[in-house]
């Protein structure tokens, strides 16, 4: 009897996705779990392997469509299984027929293995022009993962070849139109809802590094041998945004309605800055947590993150953002609030800059802090006494250790 291939669950308020890529054909064999094609959905990639092993009899559906969740794709006949082939790798070109770009190839020796690219490796190589020679394969047989190919985009290497830069230098008008992602929409249209919705006000305030980076360089070896995780600046923010959103509950509240929804536990979003766009996975019951257990999750999604294995679960829900676009050199920016939530920190550059101390003119590590959040709810007082307050526990550290 044919097995069915369905979609699998999308998540909370998910109900379709798109096919971004077919691995496997009509026709082919497939061993179980192999995987037969990838999904897109508005928050992450899920990958569709084969229920069993056998032929694949059909599939109803082909690059782009748009699939609801629990539909059926197609069939696989597992009478037909026999012996499995191992899985080919196929040389696939990363040109566009409508930019100039140079072919980007896996190759057709195996014994290349450092350039066979995963499928979703292949589509990020070509929308970001890498060149497959710059990508190192960390995964089964030297295959090249998604990951290795997001940490040649993030850390600026493997440039398009030479006769790339000489058309586009010859051409400069060119232009290209590619259909946005998913996630790209569903981010475009939660944030013009963010703005058409809530009435957003975002205020500021300086913090003064100093403590923090004592503290951290007077144990961060202690901590990491004990622990196995770096001690970052992060940990202290999420334990400081605990803090002050249980000092000012209304920050950490939702509107419904004509109803206030208080939430008595801390869910903190941790934006993470993908090639894809902004992701925010979600550190659930923060006020539960360590500062080794927040660092650990925290290192956990950043992984993750660059894998493109984060979860929808991971991503579902949150009653607070914070948001550091300090890491991308920003000085200065108002955050736009992820609704339904009620505000949003944002973390900036850490600067060395002159401040007034006790009657002196002193050198000291400052960052800029922003704390947007919707005025229905949230009034003046409240907002700038919960900024006030993350600025009190991040200067002085052991207010957080204490819980004073």
């Amino acid at each position: 009897m044919p097995v069915e291939i369905k979609v699998p669950t999308l998540g909370e308020s998910v109900s379709e996705a798109t096919v971004a890529k077919l691995m496997k054909k009509a026709g082919d064999t497939v061993k179980a779990d192999d995987v037969i094609m990838e999904l897109e959905t508005d928050k992450v990639t899920l990958e569709v392997s084969a229920p069993s092993a056998g032929m694949i009899t059909e599939l109803k559906v082909s690059e782009g469509a748009t699939v609801k969740a629990g539909a059926t794709l197609g069939s696989i006949d597992p009478s037909k299984a026999g012996s499995a082939p191992a899985r080919a790798e196929t040389p696939v070109s990363l040109s566009s027929s409508k930019t100039p770009a140079a072919a980007i190839s896996a190759p057709a020796a195996a014994s290349s293995a450092s350039k066979i690219l995963s499928p979703a490796a292949q589509k990020i190589a070509k929308e970001n022009q890498i060149d497959a020679d710059a990508v190192s394969g960390t995964g089964k047989g030297g295959r090249a993962t998604k990951g290795d190919v997001l940490k040649v985009v993030e850390s600026g290497s493997g440039a398009v070849a030479a006769s790339t830069v000489a058309a586009n230098e010859s051409n400069p008008r060119l232009e290209e139109r590619v259909r946005m992602t998913r996630l790209r929409q569903r981010i475009a249209e939660r944030l013009k809802a963010s703005q058409d919705t809530a009435a957003i006000l975002t205020t500021f305030n300086e913090v003064d590094f100093s403590a923090i980076k004592a503290l951290r360089d007077e144990f961060k070896d202690s901590f990491e041998k004990r622990h196995g995780v770096k001690l970052g600046f992060m940990s202290f923010f999420v334990k400081a945004a605990v803090k002050a959103l249980q000092d000012i509950p209304v920050v950490n509240a939702q509107i419904d309605g004509d109803d206030i929804v208080y939430k008595h536990f801390c869910d903190v979003g941790v934006a993470v800055g993908t090639p894809q766009g902004l992701v925010v996975p979600i550190i659930r019951n923060a006020e539960q947590m360590s500062f080794a257990q927040i660092e650990k999750k925290i290192a956990d999604f950043g992984a993750r993150a660059r894998d493109g294995k984060l979860t929808v679960d991971d991503m579902t829900g949150g009653t607070f953002t914070i948001s550091n676009g300090g890491v991308y050199g920003s000085l200065l920016s108002t955050p736009i609030i992820n609704p339904p939530q009620s505000a949003i920190l944002g973390m900036h550059s850490i600067q060395e800059r002159p401040v007034v101390v006790n009657g002196q003119i002193v050198i000291r590590p400052m960052m800029y802090l922003a704390l947007s959040y919707d005025h229905r709810l949230i009034d003046g007082k409240e907002a700038v006494t919960f900024l006030v307050r993350i600025k009190q526990y991040v200067e002085d550290p052991q207010r957080l250790l204490l819980d004073v």
